[in-house]
């Protein structure tokens, strides 16, 4: 049984569905710039529980907004002298060329604020009517004092506390200082939209409310965020969300810890934030993807560059161990397993259940990570040449369908290199070498090295596999 904590209730909780179809809404970014790796650490987990839930038979249906306008973005635009909506075009690509490197899995659905704006208007409207929002010069703010539970959902702050604090922000046009800006009047040279409050544009906290309802209901499963989004975004949410629609909003929230840098959080606004795209550059992708589910996901992490390195060279030994085995199947013929081969391959049975008990136990990642490595040594000491090819395609796909939930699987490389060419250079080195052509061997295995691929000389013959980006 998975068990998951819930930041809602301080507690490990099992999770449970009624029909086996799992609603998740996660926060996205908002497209003004590159997503750091503190940012990429969310998503990377974000996409690991959604792995790990269809691993284990559920239907997902998974939401992951873009916030595509709001201040900072307006400051973007206003930098570039571009408009707003070519800021959030550009950097949504951009979002999704590092994600697909991290091999985060697209969402069922992407949406947009700018494309719910009708949505939007509709959620407001319904909280004016039913006395949780108000208008003022044509902005309108959601009355916290109407939300009884406000605060103490995720922060565990009353009403009282949170007014004594000093994280509010004192407006004359506001009944309280605790409310919060559900829409926004219009200011020159802004985004803005028609609304019965007059031109204007959605709050921050709204959007996600509207997307949520629109794509996955009233209530929810599941509700992802990084640590730092409790307060005050999900906690406005959970109050708009559960005054306009009667309703719990979401069952679980499922918050990811901050990635740290000298021990102190890693953000834009301190700036000392590492982007995914120019670490990329440096270690590829996957090494960051290691690195992130490295470690439990409510735990903070602390990057350095020596980590990184310590990633690849972990990701070196579970794509080697997998090289061999294709490259023992490529050469092996096809055969009946004798009873002992098949007992040979059930007992390796006993890392896919570690690996499902440590994801179960509130995903723990780290102690999953252990599971694969001590199935990849077993298969190191254990495998011998000569077996039918389905023992190594056997052995292959039991590494390969763990590594999948973790997203460390590495995507076929599209290069234009088809394999049998590659294999008809190699074969046609090997004659050169035979006829003591060295000059010729080593064009080719030159060519070879400018295609990305790397040779192997083993007992067995040449083997090659294509260089880690």
């Amino acid at each position: 049984m998975l068990k998951l904590y819930n930041s809602l209730t301080g507690k490990v909780e099992e999770f449970k569905v009624t029909d086996n179809t799992v609603r998740i809404y996660a926060c996205g970014p908002t497209v003004y710039n590159f997503f750091h790796v503190g940012n990429g650490r969310s998503f990377m987990m974000f996409d690991t529980l959604r792995r790990y839930l269809e691993f284990k038979g559920y239907d997902v249906k998974y939401v992951q907004n873009f916030t595509d306008v709001d201040d900072k973005m307006i400051k973007r635009a206003n930098e570039e002298g571009i408009t707003v909506a070519e800021v959030a075009e550009k950097y949504i690509n951009e979002y999704f060329t590092d994600a697909d490197g991290l091999n985060v899995k697209r969402a069922t659905v992407h949406p947009r604020a700018t494309e719910n704006i009708d949505g939007i208007i509709a959620l407001v409207s319904s909280l004016i009517e039913k006395g949780h929002a108000y208008e003022s010069n044509g902005d309108v703010y959601f009355r916290v004092r109407s939300f009884p539970e406000y605060g103490n959902s995720l922060l565990k702050q009353s009403i009282e506390d949170l007014a004594s604090g000093a994280r509010i922000d004192v407006s004359e046009i506001k009944e309280d200082p605790l409310d919060f800006a559900l829409w926004k009047a219009s200011k020159p040279g802004e985004p803005h939209w028609s609304s019965p409050w007059g031109e204007g544009r959605p709050g921050w906290h709204i959007e996600c409310s509207a997307m949520a309802k629109r794509y996955l209901g009233d209530s929810i499963d599941i509700h992802c965020g990084g640590h730092d989004l409790k307060f005050p975004h999900h906690e406005n949410e959970i109050a708009q969300s559960e005054c306009a629609n009667g309703c719990k909003f979401a069952r679980l929230w499922f918050h990811i810890g901050f990635v740290n840098v000298n021990n102190e959080k890693m953000s834009k606004s301190k700036n000392n934030f590492f982007t995914v795209r120019d670490l990329s550059k440096v270690y590829g992708y996957l090494p960051l993807r290691y690195f992130a589910v490295s470690a439990h996901y409510r735990m903070p992490i602390n990057y350095e560059p020596g980590i990184i390195e310590q990633a690849k060279a972990s990701l070196e030994r579970i794509h080697n161990c997998l090289t061999n085995l294709k490259f023992l199947a490529k050469n092996a013929v096809d055969g009946d397993l004798t009873e002992e081969q098949k007992n040979y391959l059930s007992s390796f049975k006993v890392y896919r259940d570690r690996f499902e008990e440590a994801m179960d136990d509130d995903l723990n990642t780290a102690n999953a990570i252990t599971a694969v490595f001590d199935l990849i040594k077993q298969i190191n000491v254990s495998i011998t040449e000569g077996q039918p090819k389905t023992v190594y395609e056997t052995l292959a796909h039991k590494v390969e369908e763990l590594i999948e939930v973790l997203g460390l699987l590495p995507k076929d490389e599209e290069t234009g290199d088809d394999d049998a060419a590659i294999d008809a250079l190699i074969e046609e080195r090997t004659a050169a070498r035979k006829a003591k052509d060295w000059a010729k061997a080593d064009a080719i295995r030159d060519q070879l090295t400018a295609m990305g691929i790397i040779l192997e000389d083993t007992p067995s013959g040449i083997r090659w596999k294509r260089a880690e980006k």
